[in-house]
């Protein structure tokens, strides 16, 4: 088998998950995903505006994994957010990882550190919309089995027909837990030790963003919330986009100031284009 790195383009205008239970949904459908594609994972993460996966097998099993997570979880969005063509657009890079010259690991690594280069949590351990907490973790809590569950519970929460393994664990929230289909094996024998993973995490292309990172501090769905609150305490209105152009200007710099935004994260969170949102921060 191979080693592929799955990366879709980062959103400008939108997010993927505009709150937790979008990456609820979002972990529940790379688990049917895997089951229903039979794809080995080895890592993957969901950031806001992209995803990333490492899997095992050929181009044609990436090719599949990605078409069919892209279409149950777009197909959710869209019923949920009254919206069509989510992620038609969204393009799909797929390549190869050579399994020498500790590409593996590096690559690993890449995927891990993502949500830590972004500043959302100081260790890839701390986020929890991917594997980051799957390898080397001796605290394995006995969470509750698929199996425990009503089929119709389980359809339920899962929003499928497919009926997954009933060993599968979920956690406490409502997600089916990644261990229950990575291959940590493969990994942990990649990495043979915590320390030798550990270097290859602080030392990965993303861990070196960190230091020089301006990046915001919040998750995009935080600034999403606090964009709503904001609409209804200072203008009585429910989400940006019924805002007229003077007070979305104001919901921007109150955005900006408030909780450190960026321009790029203030464009998928408000939906303008980079340039309009640099216009409105500097006109003030």
């Amino acid at each position: 088998m191979r080693l592929y790195l799955i990366t879709t383009d980062h959103m400008e205008r939108k997010v993927w998950f505009r709150e937790t239970a979008d990456y609820k949904a979002g972990m529940n459908y790379v688990a049917v995903t895997a089951f229903r594609t039979k794809v080995m994972i080895v890592a993957f993460i969901l950031m806001s505006n992209h995803v990333h996966f490492l899997i095992l097998g050929t181009c044609q099993d990436a090719q599949c994994f990605i078409r069919l997570f892209k279409q149950l979880y777009g197909t959710y969005y869209c019923r949920k957010y009254d919206t069509s063509r989510f992620m038609r657009r969204n393009k799909v890079d797929i390549r190869e990882i050579l399994l020498t010259d500790e590409a593996p690991e590096r690559a690993i690594a890449y995927v891990q550190m993502n949500s830590v280069a972004a500043r959302i949590c100081l260790d890839a351990s701390g986020y929890r919309w991917g594997t980051g907490s799957c390898f080397f973790n001796d605290f394995r809590p006995k969470w509750q089995q698929l199996g425990d569950m009503s089929l119709r519970a389980q359809r339920r929460l899962l929003k499928t027909h497919v009926t997954l393994p009933q060993n599968w664990l979920l956690s406490d929230d409502g997600y089916v837990l990644p261990e229950s289909y990575v291959n940590i094996e493969y990994v942990e024998n990649l990495f043979r030790t915590p320390p030798r993973m550990r270097y290859f995490l602080l030392n990965s292309s993303k861990a070196k963003l960190v230091a020089e990172s301006t990046a915001p501090s919040f998750q995009d769905s935080v600034v999403l919330s606090a964009a709503k609150d904001l609409c209804r305490t200072l203008f009585h209105k429910s989400c940006p986009e019924e805002l007229p152009a003077p007070e979305k200007a104001e919901l921007i710099r109150q955005l900006n100031r408030r909780l450190s935004a960026d321009i790029h994260q203030l464009s998928r969170v408000v939906g303008l284009q980079y340039q309009e949102i640099s216009n409105i921060l500097s006109s003030f």
